[in-house]
């Protein structure tokens, strides 16, 4: 039998090999930018779902009210902090895809800002699958399959803008791969170490992964897909949190 140590990072893995799959697809296939978006937007859906029926219950379940609110705000705030830094670097685009790409920042001379903002992004996600193990004793299908879905789109949005500001192949793959990796380093470390830590804390741990998904989703995803969708994002969006509902009440 596989220990659970290692599951938690196989599971990380697969979800963030999801943005490889998208990075393949947007590199050699000329996908129209309002598909990309509305599979931004379904992704968006899928991991408000998550963030709802898994990681908030949870950390409801282990730590209270207190717990909760403090961890979900806690993790809001450092990832606008993050963002709101990384913008000023380059990386405020990371998601674009359009064919402004160009005037709107993206270039080869912040790929440092955009590798680290999407590791960002991704953070409190894997982290939060190593914590599903934790407290539910094996790993939530319904919250790898929300990342996983909601990765596709990341990895098609953002290499579609970087391919049109000049990345090469190499730069590129180089990046997602070196993400997932540090994905699967996450929920592996999300799961280690949390064990051995108190409720409170992966309470207040799971809240904080929420809150940083969420202002993630906000401020990147959802303005991604509105950008092409317009009227049709929030129906997108809502088939999206139907999907992950019903994976989580079967999975």
């Amino acid at each position: 039998m596989i220990p659970e140590w290692i599951m938690a990072g196989l599971w990380g893995l697969i979800a963030g090999s999801a943005l490889l799959i998208g990075a393949l697809f947007a590199y050699f296939f000329k996908i129209p930018q309002r598909i990309v978006a509305a599979v931004m937007a379904f992704g968006a859906g899928v991991l408000l779902s998550a963030i709802s029926l898994e990681l908030m219950e949870d950390s409801f379940s282990l730590g209270g009210f207190s717990n909760m609110v403090t961890g979900f705000i806690l993790g809001a705030l450092i990832f606008t902090v993050i963002n709101a830094y990384l913008a000023r670097k380059g990386a405020k685009h990371r998601k674009r895809s359009g064919k402004l790409i160009k005037s709107n920042g993206i270039s080869e001379d912040n790929s440092l800002a955009i590798v680290i903002g999407s590791v960002i992004d991704g953070i409190p996600e894997s982290i939060a699958i190593g914590l599903t193990i934790i407290t539910g004793g094996a790993v939530s299908v319904a919250t790898v399959v929300a990342i996983f879905i909601s990765n596709i789109p990341e990895g098609l949005s953002s290499t579609a803008g970087i391919k049109n500001a000049g990345w090469n192949f190499r730069s590129i793959f180089s990046m997602w791969f070196l993400i997932a990796v540090i994905s699967g380093a996450a929920s592996l470390a999300g799961y280690s170490i949390f064990s051995q830590l108190p409720p409170g804390i992966n309470s207040l741990t799971l809240a904080l992964a929420a809150g940083g998904i969420l202002a993630m989703l906000v401020d990147t995803m959802i303005p991604e897909a509105f950008s092409e969708t317009h009227d049709l994002t929030g129906l997108i969006t809502v088939l999206g949190f139907i999907v992950s509902f019903i994976l989580s009440k079967i999975g």
